[in-house]
């Protein structure tokens, strides 16, 4: 909601495009938004109003299409007050074209885009015009937006300072992180757990989630049969592919003989919908990382943690019987958890994992200035070999390890309990 309000009063304010995966609350934030900061809305929902495609028919002269939004919606449409948003936009390519007329003709009106599966319009060369819009992207919610949500202010607003010594609270925080686990941070199954307190209530939210997803899987792949089918098949074999040893995606798991070449679309599909995440493989550690990035070797992740915990098969009893869920799937619990976590976080450029003959570190990310090396324990046994060898190989200034147990610091690196992720950001900004 800051960013938004930071969009509107802009002084060269573009058209924006807000992107995000189904049902991670881009439509409730776009319309609270315009319900806070102007005098009204016109809502424009492309799918669920197929006839106002016609307007873009004919030409994008912006009073033009605004004379017609008006007209066929009913809603008053004034310069500077009145917030337009195209919902599922990418239904309408030429509602994406428009843009461009809005951006140098009329860029009075505030204008707001979203889409569910805008990613995938864009990368199958959709018309969008370039360097005439802004771009925000909102991720599932965090740990500290989760603790916000449940009436945890206090503590978020605590750790999301950089502070770390929790003074006794260590048991109550992992409780509420293994609730977190379960329940992840799409905004819906946030709110069943709020209302119900119930991991079945919230497990159905997600199967929900899920079958929305696969539907899409065939009902927006090009009208390729295979295409949803490859991608149903990818989705799937994912908590199988992180349970393994060695994270790495294998297109074998997927289906026995199966090969790059035949399942390529359908993860780049998957990636462009914003429903998996794809950390990849880097064998030197310098900036700019993506330098040194090998597109073939990669780890495949989800978008939300609590939909992996459902799709997993995970049972809710985990937590009620405290098994520790840390350690569920060879940590690619806690793993998924701090992607999703550091996916979140402004003037982080996207992970990578490092690897050496017999060493891995789960994650490098940089600040643009430096390598920052981060390893996640699932438990409190902090071993860590890899780190080891990363830290006498590269020398690296600063070095993480999340685990649960309690901060420290050896030398570069740094212990940080993972209920207290939110204070990375701020632990970046003293080193």
């Amino acid at each position: 909601m800051g960013k938004l309000r930071q969009w509107k009063t802009a002084g060269r304010r573009l058209p924006l495009i807000l992107q995000g995966t189904r049902q991670v609350g881009k439509t409730w934030l776009l319309q609270e938004f315009g319900r806070q900061e102007f005098d009204n809305v016109c809502y424009v929902n492309f799918e669920q109003m197929p006839s106002l495609r016609t307007i873009f028919d004919g030409d994008l002269t912006p009073q033009r299409i605004i004379d017609r939004l008006s007209l066929l919606t009913g809603a008053e449409i004034h310069e500077h007050s009145t917030l337009i948003i195209f919902d599922e936009v990418q239904e309408v390519p030429r509602a994406l074209t428009s843009l461009k007329y809005f951006a140098e003709q009329a860029p009075g009106f505030a204008i707001c885009c979203a889409g569910s599966l805008l990613g995938v319009a864009l990368h199958r060369g959709t018309s969008y015009p370039v360097g005439k819009v802004d771009f925000l992207r909102l991720e599932p919610m965090t740990f500290n937006e989760f603790l916000t949500a449940t009436g945890h202010e206090r503590e978020a607003q605590y750790l999301s300072q950089g502070n770390t010594d929790v003074n006794g609270l260590q048991e109550r925080l992992i409780e509420l992180l293994k609730t977190y686990l379960l329940v992840g941070g799409m905004p819906a199954a946030v709110q069943q757990w709020i209302n119900t307190s119930r991991h079945a209530s919230v497990r159905q939210e997600h199967e929900r989630i899920i079958t929305s997803y696969e539907n899409d899987f065939s009902k927006h792949s090009d009208n390729d049969p295979s295409l949803g089918n490859k991608c149903r098949l990818i989705w799937r074999s994912l908590p199988a592919q992180l349970a393994r040893e060695n994270k790495k995606f294998i297109y074998g798991k997927v289906r026995e003989g199966s090969r790059a070449r035949e399942y390529e679309n359908a993860l780049l599909w998957l990636h462009d919908a914003g429903m998996i995440r794809m950390v990849y493989n880097i064998t030197k550690p310098d900036v700019p990382l993506r330098t040194y990035c090998n597109l073939d070797i990669f780890k495949c992740y989800i978008v939300d943690v609590g939909l992996l915990a459902t799709l997993s098969g995970l049972a809710p009893a985990a937590l009620i019987d405290d098994i520790n869920i840390f350690e569920e799937f060879k940590g690619a619990i806690a793993e998924q958890f701090v992607l999703q976590q550091l996916s979140a976080i402004d003037g982080l450029e996207a992970c990578y994992y490092w690897t050496g003959t017999t060493s891995e570190v789960d994650f490098v990310l940089t600040d643009g200035q430096r390598a920052i090396p981060i390893e996640v324990k699932s438990g409190t046994n902090l071993r860590a070999k890899s780190m080891a060898t990363y830290i006498k190989r590269y020398e690296p200034p600063l070095a993480l390890r999340l685990s649960l147990n309690d901060p420290k610091t050896n030398g570069v690196l740094h212990d940080l309990p993972l209920y207290a992720i939110s204070a990375l950001p701020a632990l970046l900004s003293k080193q």
